[in-house]
């Protein structure tokens, strides 16, 4: 006995509580929406202009079509499914509800206007870019600032926790945690602000970009100026030329800046992985969670690992959409079509990537008693600031001593050394006495340079 009808993907299943709010832009039902919204605007745009003779609509008729459209739901959903299984064409279906409606509302003298002149691309362009940036502005952008306030928050409170850095692995010239976690916070802010600034394009120019059947039925009318009117009273920027499609530029614009901020958060989250791995944070346990199936004692890092399984396909799908949407066969091609009903799903896995990650953040202690032990265990970090210092004093004229870097690398590469040995060391040194003072007060603690003032931007 099979099962019943079950959600496909996990988006719409499992993860769908963290992803609902992209439906209401991404999905079908948003398509349409905005289908609706745009060939609304196209009619009542004509009737203002008089075309044909048409009288434009009186002010309570045009408020009753447009609150109509606006309020666009499970009646219209309905309708369109049921039309669309006879017509076989989505935006003919979105023309005979519009048509539909206007019969209701006693407006069949401006039912020939619906749709006037438009190839099916016009409105479909204009509402996709509709619901991407509303998506994008309303749900996307939103998520990601509420990670960045969480991540900005929490490197401002470790901005002076000193910590061993770490460069191929190896114990490097320590940093402290709060400095680490800002750069990932400059990072992708600047992403940020890639994403954003991405103004989403329009066209509506008729089959195949050349405004013909506009002229042939009024050749005195200044179509190109009047769809640039409409194309930017919907808050888009005008495509003067194009062929049948809107190029789509602007989308892969907009996924490979998506794609990149995804990348960035996924190695962030590698790295705080290997912070929980080394002890420098520690997990707060979820009271009720299970972290292993059979060890109680575990608390797993799934929040970041989820984030990265989930960036991984993002960037996949938005990869994909951005090499896919640029190209179309000669003046069009459907390839396009298929692939934009995906924008859904890879924001979706982005979406519940950000989730994760603003979870999982809040879900961290520091263990700075783990980062004050692992510095003490390794004072060879030292052997940099030394080696540099004696550099200053041999071109200041306080030291003959030849080859600085030499002299420490024999002392320190390949083998452990204690604080007191380095000392040691300092004090035996051909080099000035206020330099040695300097040399001698310095610990792993305390060498970590500008990083406090780092993390802060103070």
């Amino acid at each position: 006995m099979g099962l019943p009808p079950q959600p496909l993907s996990p988006l719409d299943g499992r993860y769908a509580p963290v992803v609902t709010a992209l439906g209401d832009h991404l999905s079908e039902a948003g398509l349409n929406r905005a289908r609706v919204h745009v060939e609304v605007e196209w009619l009542l745009l004509l009737a203002d202009e008089r075309a044909f003779g048409v009288e434009p609509l009186a002010p309570a008729q045009r408020a009753a079509l447009r609150e109509w459209a606006a309020g666009f739901g499970q009646a219209e959903i309905d309708w369109l499914a049921a039309k669309e299984a006879v017509t076989r064409h989505d935006v003919k279906a979105v023309e005979y509800l519009v048509r539909a409606k206007l019969g209701e509302l006693g407006l069949d003298r401006v039912a020939e206007l619906v749709h006037f002149a438009a190839t099916s691309e016009d409105i479909n362009n204009l509402a996709y870019a509709i619901t991407i940036r509303d998506a994008v502005q309303d749900v996307w952008l939103p998520r990601l600032d509420a990670l960045l306030t969480k991540l900005a928050g929490l490197a401002g409170a470790t901005a002076a926790d000193a910590m061993l850095a770490r460069t191929h692995g190896q114990p490097a010239t320590p940093t402290t945690m709060g400095k680490e976690l800002a750069v990932t916070v400059a990072r992708l802010r600047r992403q940020r602000e890639r994403v954003a600034s991405v103004a989403p394009l329009g066209k509506f120019n008729g089959a195949t970009g050349t405004y013909a059947a506009h002229l042939a039925a009024a050749p005195e009318l200044d179509w190109p100026a009047l769809s640039d009117r409409f194309v930017t009273s919907l808050g888009l920027s005008w495509n003067p030329l194009t062929t049948q499609i809107e190029s789509h530029d602007w989308q892969a614009e907009l996924y490979q800046a998506v794609s990149l901020a995804g990348r960035v958060l996924h190695g962030f989250c590698v790295d705080v992985w290997t912070y929980i791995s080394l002890g420098y944070f520690r997990q707060i346990p979820v009271a009720g969670a299970t972290g292993s199936s059979t060890m109680p004692h575990k608390v797993n890092p799934i929040r970041f690992e989820n984030a990265e399984a989930n960036l991984e396909l993002a960037s996949a799908l938005l990869d994909s959409l951005a090499a896919t949407l640029v190209e179309s066969r000669l003046q069009r091609d459907l390839t396009d079509s298929t692939t934009q009903r995906n924008v859904g799903v890879a924001f979706g896995h982005s979406l519940l990537a950000l989730d994760n990650v603003t979870r999982g953040l809040g879900e961290l202690e520091l263990d700075r008693d783990r980062l004050a032990s692992d510095l003490e265990q390794n004072p060879e970090v030292l052997a940099e600031a030394i080696q540099t210092v004696i550099r200053a004093e041999v071109a200041a004229g306080r030291s003959t001593i030849a080859d600085p870097y030499a002299v420490l690398k024999e002392l320190t590469r390949g083998h452990r050394v204690t604080l007191a040995e380095i000392g040691e060391f300092i004090d035996g040194l051909d080099i000035g006495d206020a330099a040695k003072a300097r040399l001698r007060a310095l610990t792993p603690a305390s060498y970590t340079g500008i990083a406090e003032r780092l993390a802060t931007g103070s």
